[in-house]
């Protein structure tokens, strides 16, 4: 082992001695995956092998502000209730990762899977914009035999790789198995700022070769992130998380969007995932039976905050695994049925619960919800509102969907709520810290029922 691995092995190590202290934390989420200790972001490596679930993360362990070594989170299950924490996965420990070992995923392999992610380097012996110049971002392999030890880096592409049009900017590889073989998008940055994805193909998984560049006519962001592509029923879905889009009132309200393109690649065709404040970087797999979604509850660079959880220790939490189904070219999201099981008792009225599910239905038009004396979701004819009434939100505003809500599924946990309307076919997520935990309703019927935690075990490895 090298000086450099040491080092991080024990700074991650000594981070990771405070996780008895946030484990107690007022605002720690029960059945919402969040780290240990200090940051969370981008969900990774998504897959399922030997009848185990394993969920990687972007990890900053030593500081909840995302400061210090990023790396990957590993969390691991076998009914996506029950989950183990084994501590970091892939640590930023060689020259072509320094800065970070950034976003990817997983491609199941016999007992085992390969890990292909972004090395993160950034160059600081001058001044550079970090766009045309000064930045590394190199493709990286890992392959585990078994899924849970890991073997030597091998890098697949280099910057020096990629085409010339594009700046600086290309990573989170998202690779899957063909009859072909192996196949793999990248997310980019083109000159000229234009946001694109790269298309590559391999026989063996380590020796890619371009096929192709996609992109929309117009420009539609500077910059496509976290690509994911993915076929149902027949139809293609080409997922990005474009940065640069210009606000609408119903749609791209966010700093940053995530969506997918269905049909061919224009403004019109491309559907948001979510509409509330914390949501980003999401990636699918399929788990042999269907097609499993976790997304980033979070946001960069954003006029709110979370504050009260980075004064415990920690920031940000993962979405719950949501099933995806296609009809008539769209996507519907529904949370996965295993949850069910966390349901208890349902809830007296004026009772509070900071953890429950909330049925809502029979909602006429002009149909209120009040959660927690702090979020407000108002149902309109044409319109869902959902906005914060105190101080709760943490500088979160108003979100608006153009649909008349017939039912709403909503999961409250403690400082996380996930809404979805109509069965899933628009959901809003996003972080709240509210006081006290009630719920309000005019114009429509509800139902409460607590919710059960997640159990969670800490078994910190060493890889």
């Amino acid at each position: 082992m090298t000086e450099k691995e040491t080092e991080l092995r024990i700074r991650a190590a000594k981070a990771q001695e405070n996780i008895g202290k946030t484990q107690k934390g007022r605002y720690r989420c029960k059945y919402h995956l969040m780290p240990p200790t200090g940051w969370l972001n981008d969900p990774n490596g998504l897959c399922k092998v030997n009848g185990v679930y394993h969920v990687f993360f972007q990890y900053a362990p030593e500081g909840a502000d995302g400061s210090g070594m990023r790396s990957w989170g590993h969390y691991v299950s076998k009914d996506l209730l029950c989950w183990k924490f084994l501590g970091v996965a892939i640590y930023p420990d060689s020259d072509t990762d320094a800065d970070g070992a950034y976003s990817g995923s997983a491609v199941p392999e016999d007992e085992g899977f390969s890990l292909y992610y972004t090395g993160n380097v950034k160059h600081k012996d001058k001044k550079y914009d970090y766009i045309s110049d000064g930045r590394e971002s190199n493709t990286t392999l890992i392959r585990s035999k078994d899924g849970f030890s890991f073997g030597e880096k091998k890098i697949l592409l280099k910057t020096s790789d990629y085409p010339e049009n594009f700046t600086r900017h290309i990573r989170d590889p998202k690779v899957y198995k063909t009859e072909k073989g192996y196949e793999m998008v990248l997310g980019g940055r083109m000159k000229g700022d234009q946001g694109a994805v790269l298309f590559y193909e391999s026989q063996d998984g380590e020796k890619f070769t371009l096929r192709e560049v996609k992109t929309t006519r117009e420009k539609f962001g500077y910059m496509w992130e976290c690509p994911d592509f993915f076929e149902m029923n027949g139809t293609k879905f080409l997922c990005v998380s474009p940065q640069g889009v210009g606000e609408e009132k119903y749609r791209f309200q966010n700093v940053y969007s995530s969506g997918y393109f269905s049909g061919e690649l224009k403004k019109e065709n491309f559907y948001e995932w979510d509409f509330g404040f914390d949501f980003y970087a999401p990636q699918t797999f399929f788990d042999g039976e269907r097609r499993i979604l976790f997304g980033w509850v979070g946001m960069p660079d954003v006029p709110y905050d979370n504050q009260p959880t980075v004064k415990e220790g920690w920031q940000h939490t993962l979405t719950l695994p949501r099933v995806l189904t296609e009809k008539e070219g769209r996507i519907i999201q529904s949370p996965a049925e295993e949850l069910k099981k966390l349901r208890g008792e349902e809830i007296a009225k004026g009772q509070e619960c900071e953890c429950c599910e909330i049925l809502l239905d029979e909602i006429s038009e002009s149909a209120k919800a009040v959660i927690c004396d702090a979020l407000e979701i108002e149902f309109k004819a044409n319109e869902t509102v959902f906005s914060f009434r105190s101080d709760a939100g943490r500088g979160r505003t108003v979100r608006r969907t153009d649909i008349r809500a017939e039912n709403v599924r909503i999961f409250l946990d403690v400082s996380v709520c996930e809404a979805y309307i109509n069965g899933g076919e628009r959901v809003f997520t996003t972080r709240l810290y509210p006081e006290r935990y009630t719920l309000e309703v005019f114009g429509c019927r509800a139902k409460r029922y607590a919710m059960r935690p997640y159990t969670v075990e800490i078994e910190i490895k060493d890889n």
